[in-house]
């Protein structure tokens, strides 16, 4: 049977995210750091979101598409340098994953909407942009929050706890309170939020 429009979409974007050389091990296995990411963005979406629209599980499966091409340090190491990395990374994003849906013949009006969901225009208006950030930041504190903890000291864990804290829904956040953090992780997360 021959795949449809989506499932080639999405094989076009693992395509292109296991070319990542960074990799990240999980249980003695190393993968495609941005590969891995994708899957565990859209394992996590249908979990949090399971009605989620098309548009939408493209959007979270590309939502770090080839974000090695453009590391941190070419900006300045700042705040602004951040920000701005950042704004540059989802610009790139969205026009590689519209590259992809044309491709594959979607129409414009679905490749805007991916990309704007990608842009995460209107966040907290759009609730596909809320749903896609909820979800980024349910990936980070399931996978990755512990192991960022440990690299870094408690006031700034509670200060990224925080903003991440705001940019959640209430669905948000009454997912992330079901996540089994570790004993410090939990700790940090209730000083957080309280």
């Amino acid at each position: 049977m021959k795949p449809t429009r989506f499932e080639t979409a999405i094989a076009l974007i693992d395509k292109k995210n296991s070319e990542d050389e960074n990799t990240y091990q999980v249980a003695e296995l190393e993968y495609p750091k941005e590969l891995l990411y994708s899957q565990r963005m859209t394992r996590k979406l249908l979990r949090f979101e399971p009605n989620a629209s098309k548009a939408l599980q493209i959007a979270a499966r590309a939502q770090h598409i080839c974000r090695w091409k453009i590391q941190r340090n070419e900006y300045p190491m700042d705040r602004v340098g951040y920000l701005k990395w950042r704004e540059t990374l989802k610009k790139m994003h969205a026009v590689i994953t519209g590259e992809i849906l044309q491709q594959v013949d979607f129409d414009v009006q679905f490749i805007d909407r991916v990309q704007k969901i990608i842009l995460k225009k209107l966040i907290k208006k759009n609730e596909e942009s809320q749903t896609l950030e909820d979800t980024i930041c349910l990936v980070f504190l399931d996978y990755y929050f512990d192991e960022f903890a440990a690299k870094h000291a408690d006031e700034k864990v509670i200060d990224i706890l925080q903003k991440t804290w705001v940019k959640m829904s209430k669905k948000g956040h009454e997912a992330a309170l079901r996540i089994t953090f570790s004993e410090k992780g939990l700790a940090l997360v209730k000083q957080a939020i309280s």
